[in-house]
């Protein structure tokens, strides 16, 4: 048997992707909470954090939760800085003490740039 068997519940009140009651869907989930536009004046957050296994990232936060626009920026950013890195649900990380390539990277979009 495929899914959860839940005996009070009638067929419309189950997940036919996950299997889980609706109002508490797994699914949903997944998915990224809003699809923004880019806004023509973007502001962003600039900031290095250390990991647990001693390597900095530098991480660009504050963007539009728009995922091509992140895959875009992060090929973009990785190929300029010559590092890796990958998107998150609003945010930009990249392997190593990138700040100041970045700011000067960012500048010339025209974004606003904090910390």
């Amino acid at each position: 048997m495929k899914g959860r068997f839940l005996s009070s519940l009638g067929q419309s009140d189950v997940c036919p992707n996950c299997g889980w009651p609706a109002n508490n869907c797994h699914c949903s989930h997944a998915l990224p909470a809003t699809d923004e536009p880019v806004p023509a004046k973007i502001t962003a957050n600039l900031r290095l954090e250390n990991r647990s296994s001693g390597k900095s990232v530098t991480v660009i936060d504050g963007l539009p939760r728009k995922p091509a626009f992140l895959q875009d920026l992060v090929r973009t950013l990785k190929k300029a800085c010559g590092t890796g890195g990958h998107e998150g649900e609003a945010s930009v990380e990249l392997q190593g003490d990138q700040r100041v390539r970045l700011r000067e990277l960012l500048a010339k979009k025209g974004w606003t740039i904090k910390g």
